[in-house]
């Protein structure tokens, strides 16, 4: 399926149709692990170009969608899509990286140094020059007067995100840990590749991801302290989905706490339990007109599934693991 689209979506709101292929061709990029990779030269020149010409249309109260991946975050992002006011960018790596060079901790388009946290100190003037015009030229080439950008790994980036839009909203969307970290680890079996004999799946290339999630995430919280060489030890993919999980949504409940104005917590069960409930409450939260389009996309496409039975994990992550489906509510 080619930008999330398919016949419910364009017959919602088919001028919606037009922005999402225009945003996936040439805003987004294609990862390491996809095909079409010859596009992204023509993104990055493109991208060029947007950061040198002055900014084409404000930015203003953007909206980010931030969590794990494998968590409803893509629904939510393609249900909201079909709003009037907005343009939606799915997991947009290249214009991050377009943006500031040390972003790409995958290795889809750059193997140098990477920063899986970016906080205030790296938006500096000219990455928010950088980020208007890009952002601006986005919005104004789609039509759009909010911009929605859907990348989980910027719930480690709050800070340095709200650096630069400091009206920012995030989408904070949380879902059952077993089942996030189930289809974590299918999408990693099934989509995994090798190319110049290295392995590119859900962990990077030759696990770039997984690599600088352990030594510069992990090993900063106070559980995990000093045990790096047993973490990046880690081999089935359940173990480190668990360990990715539970690191991202402890980081999303402590900035929700903080600043629970600029972050919204979303359930995915609510969602697909009750999604015109679920979407209206985020039509409030974050400003938006009331839309029937994006509802009744919704009510017709999504659908609940079974729940994952709980697996045994490696003992090292195992606890933390519990702690934090606890601490968000899951038995």
């Amino acid at each position: 399926m080619i930008a999330q689209l398919d016949a419910d979506y364009v017959q919602a709101r088919p001028t919606k149709a037009l922005s999402r292929l225009v945003s996936y061709a040439l805003f987004e990029g294609r990862p390491v692990t996809t095909r079409g990779r010859w596009i992204n030269p023509l993104v990055f020149g493109q991208l060029a170009v947007a950061k040198k010409i002055p900014q084409l249309k404000s930015v203003r109260r953007p909206l980010f969608i931030v969590g794990t991946g494998r968590s409803g975050t893509t629904i939510l992002g393609t249900v909201l899509s079909l709003h009037r006011d907005v343009g939606f960018l799915n997991e947009p790596k290249a214009l991050w990286h377009a943006i500031h060079p040390h972003e790409d901790v995958i290795g889809n388009y750059d193997r140098g140094p990477a920063a899986y946290r970016l906080g205030a100190s790296d938006a500096d003037e000219a990455v928010v020059r950088r980020a208007h015009r890009v952002f601006g030229a986005y919005l104004a080439i789609v039509g759009a007067t909010r911009v929605l950008d859907k990348y989980p790994e910027l719930v480690f980036r709050i800070p340095f995100v709200r650096s630069i839009f400091p009206d920012a909203r995030f989408l904070f969307v949380v879902r059952n840990g077993w089942d996030t970290i189930r289809s974590v680890a299918a999408w990693s079996e099934r989509h995994g590749t090798t190319g110049d004999g290295e392995p590119r799946d859900w962990w990077g290339v030759d696990d770039r991801k997984w690599r600088l999630l352990v030594e510069q995430v992990a090993t900063t919280h106070p559980a995990l302290q000093g045990r790096r060489e047993e973490l990046l030890g880690l081999d089935r993919h359940v173990d480190r989905a668990a360990l990715e999980w539970a690191l991202a949504m402890n980081e999303g409940m402590e900035h929700e706490e903080k600043d629970p104005n600029a972050v919204t917590r979303v359930h995915y069960e609510d969602l697909v339990s009750a999604p015109r409930k679920t979407i209206r409450r985020v039509f409030k939260r974050c400003h938006l007109s009331e839309d029937n389009a994006p509802l009744a996309y919704a009510q017709q496409t999504i659908r609940t599934a079974p729940s994952k039975a709980a697996i045994d994990l490696d003992p090292r992550i195992a606890p933390l693991f519990h702690e934090t489906m606890m601490a968000l509510g899951y038995a």
